[in-house]
């Protein structure tokens, strides 16, 4: 008899990752993780997204033994390290891609799988952006047409916010979205969910 395959569960509520997750076509379900995001007095960056990865993703384990779980967190940075966040308003947003206009912005997504052992597969996906030159007046046009709100360093990749930009460099475009998909799929597949398998 062919064991089943473990439950898969997105440690997240984001309508990002759950549209990117659903690129793979595994069942799964979205579950808030209750995780506190704030950073903790000089930790870095990096280290900011890994540890929030992580504990997402183990919250929901613990609420779900035995259950596949993939926790996720973006940080965006300036390559001298100052954070980048969600902005929240209109105003913020302006203010930090003025500051991002013809610089670079590091955007890291970190990404913890629990299997259903308790074993942890982790990984950090690394995008650079460089904006070209913007003007106010380029850069509030797209903030009242995208309302980038709600994303780290007030910049959405996937929507027009390709128009601000001078190049991308990454391994995987999905990543600077929010789930870097290309490492998932290997991570899930070494968890006992592959995407490719045969399904009833």
């Amino acid at each position: 008899m062919t064991q089943a395959a473990p439950a898969l569960y997105l440690a997240s509520t984001s309508a990002y990752r759950r549209s990117l997750l659903e690129r793979l076509a595994l069942p799964f379900i979205a579950e808030a993780p209750g995780v506190d995001e704030a950073r903790r007095a000089d930790e870095p960056v990096a280290a900011l997204a890994a540890r929030l990865a992580q504990e997402k993703a183990s919250a929901v384990a613990q609420r779900h033994p035995g259950a596949v779980v993939i926790g996720s967190d973006q940080v965006a940075t300036t390559p001298d390290g100052r954070l980048l966040g969600k902005p929240g308003t209109e105003e913020r947003a302006v203010e930090q891609l003025l500051a991002a206009s013809g610089h670079a912005v590091v955007f890291l997504t970190a990404v913890t799988v629990v299997r259903s052992d308790g074993t942890l597969d982790t990984h950090t996906d690394r995008t650079t952006a460089v904006f070209r030159t913007l003007s106010e007046s380029e850069v509030r046009r797209y903030v009242a047409l995208d309302r980038p709100l709600d994303c780290a360093g007030s910049f959405r990749s996937e929507g027009l916010g390709a128009a601000l930009l001078e190049r991308v460099d990454n391994q995987d475009p999905t990543g600077l979205i929010g789930l870097p998909l290309v490492w998932l799929a290997g991570a899930l597949r070494r968890a006992g969910l592959d995407p490719l398998s045969a399904r009833a």
